[in-house]
């Protein structure tokens, strides 16, 4: 939805009822939804010459909070408007709450909420009159009671009162979250909603979503932060239109490693020298900084092997002169994962394969 200032504009009608929603949504569920509320599959979306979505399949199921995680540019936002019937595909299918979001867009528009990335917050209005604005554009009778249900949860009944320009960043984005759900959507659908937010109001809207998505509600959403990606059942990892894979984080983190592999966390001075071990040995596949950390992945070697292999380098560092302040085996992050499979798929491209679609079912 885009600001109030274009809010009479196409795309921003689109998106606003994208995120509509009215009566009967559950009896609708039962009906059309299933155990799936979102299918993809084979789905291709392009912008000219440019393929933004490149033959994608997924699966989202009944109160899972799935994450499309991935870099700017990704394809994420482009996946999740088809998905909502804001864009048409140009190859595959689509299926949202059991419906085609584009043939059947008006009876999809009440059963979910869009929480976009310039979700519409209209800052003269108060806190109360926005919320009271987003319902009666959903068309929902008797909202105050969601509406002081949703303040409480949320923690804004004491600023019922303020401007939403007044508000913090943080709050902003709680309360563009109440007119997300004032008409009771069973799925949710956000597109980056902790970008720009202070790390403990983040904290505390993903306390929010988790408690939603314990009482049933289905939330898809996209991120750009890996922590952000452990709080999901499912993740699909995603870069220049592809899927790389898509799995729960635990999966992930469980076969991130590959095969004759081991990871070794290092604390070194100086860093550099240790950052030179991927061109001096040929058992290093890559070295990676975060922070004062750097990542050292080991091959050839067997995960039984890993401390004896933490020695071994730690040792080598030393006798060369780097001062190793702390060395140990650790299992490969989120991100570190993420990393060797995008370069995993650079390089694969550069070899002249390209891998097939990612495809599971939730």
């Amino acid at each position: 939805m885009s600001g109030p200032a274009g809010a009479g504009g196409g795309a921003a009608a689109r998106e606003a009822a994208a995120s509509a929603a009215g009566a009967g949504a559950a009896a609708a569920a039962g009906a059309d939804g299933g155990a799936e509320m979102v299918a993809v599959e084979q789905l291709t979306r392009r912008y000219g010459k440019v393929v933004a979505v490149d033959g994608i399949g997924f699966r989202v199921g009944r109160g899972e909070m799935f994450g499309l995680i991935g870099p700017d540019g990704a394809g994420k936002t482009t996946t999740l408007r088809v998905i909502l019937g804001l864009l048409a595909p140009d190859g595959g299918t689509v299926r949202t709450c059991g419906l085609d979001p584009i043939r059947r867009g008006a009876e999809l528009s009440r059963r979910i909420g869009y929480l976009s990335q310039r979700f519409s917050l209209y800052g003269d209005l108060s806190v109360d009159e926005n919320i009271a604005f987003f319902a009666a554009i959903h068309g929902v009778e008797d909202w105050k009671p969601r509406r002081d249900e949703l303040l409480e949860r949320l923690r804004m009944a004491p600023f019922r009162g303020r401007l939403a320009d007044r508000l913090s960043g943080g709050m902003r984005q709680k309360l563009a979250l109440a007119c997300t759900l004032v008409h009771t959507p069973e799925l949710l659908v956000m597109d980056e909603p902790t970008t720009g937010v202070d790390p403990v109001s983040r904290r505390d809207f993903w306390r929010i979503l988790t408690r939603l998505q314990g009482e049933g509600l289905t939330i898809l959403l996209t991120t750009p932060y890996l922590d952000e990606a452990e709080r999901c059942q499912t993740v699909a990892l995603m870069d220049h239109g592809r899927l790389l894979t898509v799995s729960s984080p635990e999966e992930l983190r469980a076969g991130g490693q590959g095969a004759h592999q081991v990871m070794v966390e290092i604390i070194a001075t100086p860093k550099q020298r240790t950052q030179e071990l991927r061109d001096a040995r040929r058992d290093v596949a890559d070295v990676e900084a975060f922070g004062e950390r750097l990542h050292v992945t080991l091959r050839g070697v067997e995960p039984a092997a890993a401390g004896e292999a933490c020695r071994k380098l730690a040792a080598e560092l030393a006798a060369a002169g780097v001062e190793v302040h702390d060395a140990r085996a650790v299992s490969p992050s989120l991100e570190d994962i993420f990393i060797a499979r995008i370069r995993a798929d650079e390089a694969g491209g550069a070899a002249g394969s390209r891998p097939e679609a990612a495809e599971v079912r939730s």
